[in-house]
């Protein structure tokens, strides 16, 4: 493991109430400047494999798919043409994460982008022969994925977020 690098092995307390709560505030905190800046800061992740190869950060609007609410998570992605390709990764741990569900539910949603707000897309799970084209490309641009595939048995979805007119 060098400095800068996460280990082999998942971390015992990478599950733990207190990592997830922080987790949560530091998304906030991203959401936050990243609006107060229009994404000149918070539109890069350089944590993990992004400190020496920083990774495009969006933000995603979804809507709770039994509360209605409208939340915003940030998350790093991949262009692909016109289409944002997303990994429901959160961080290896054995379940997906809530913004995946609320997808899944309410796929017409938005994302905003450095100095593009608002774009409207429509998301849909990658088939398996679509994800096995599109994870060596993701673990490209984040090599992280590759660990936190291997720290679940689930197998991490990729998303793809195709903009509507």
């Amino acid at each position: 493991m060098g400095r800068f690098s996460l280990p082999e092995q998942k971390p015992d307390n990478l599950d733990s109430p207190v990592t997830a709560k922080a987790m949560k505030y530091m998304a906030k905190a991203q959401v936050a400047i990243f609006r107060l800046t229009g994404g000149r800061v918070g539109s890069t992740w350089r944590v993990g494999a992004g400190f020496r190869k920083p990774v495009p950060t969006l933000l995603l609007d979804h809507r709770g798919r039994r509360s209605g609410k409208l939340f915003t998570t940030p998350l790093l992605y991949l262009q692909d043409g016109e289409d944002f390709v997303i990994v429901a990764s959160q961080g290896g741990l054995p379940r997906h994460p809530q913004w995946y569900f609320n997808l899944v539910a309410h796929p017409e949603t938005r994302v905003h982008l450095k100095g593009r707000r608002d774009v409207p897309v429509t998301a849909r799970v990658a088939g398996p022969p679509e994800r096995a084209e599109l994870w060596p490309r993701l673990v490209e641009l984040y090599a992280d994925f590759a660990k936190y595939q291997a720290w679940t048995d689930r197998e991490i979805p990729v998303v793809v977020l195709s903009p509507r007119p």
